[in-house]
């Protein structure tokens, strides 16, 4: 199977609800390697790098979020396989 990238950025009720530590529950649990974080103007920005089927799951994924979530749109950019990182994380914005 194929390696792929995706970033995606999460509109909606995001912040607040344990979204970031969801995607990074499921992430590791895929074997989906990247980071995410809470964007300034409320939204939630992420990065998923890994096999193909995985990488689809976890956009799935950020479609609904968490069961407080409340997602209202999901904008994803599709892009190479890079493998700048070898594990998932929450990124803290200043």
């Amino acid at each position: 199977m194929s390696k792929t990238r995706t970033h995606v950025y999460v509109e909606g009720h995001v912040q607040g609800v344990l979204f970031r530590d969801a995607t990074r529950r499921r992430a590791q649990s895929l074997g989906v390697t990247g980071w995410v974080r809470n964007l300034w103007d409320g939204r939630v920005e992420a990065v998923f790098e890994g096999e193909e089927d995985a990488v689809r799951q976890m956009v799935q994924f950020t479609r609904q979020g968490p069961a407080r979530a409340r997602v209202t749109n999901v904008d994803v950019e599709y892009g190479a396989y890079t493998g700048e990182s070898d594990t998932f994380v929450v990124r803290y914005t200043r």
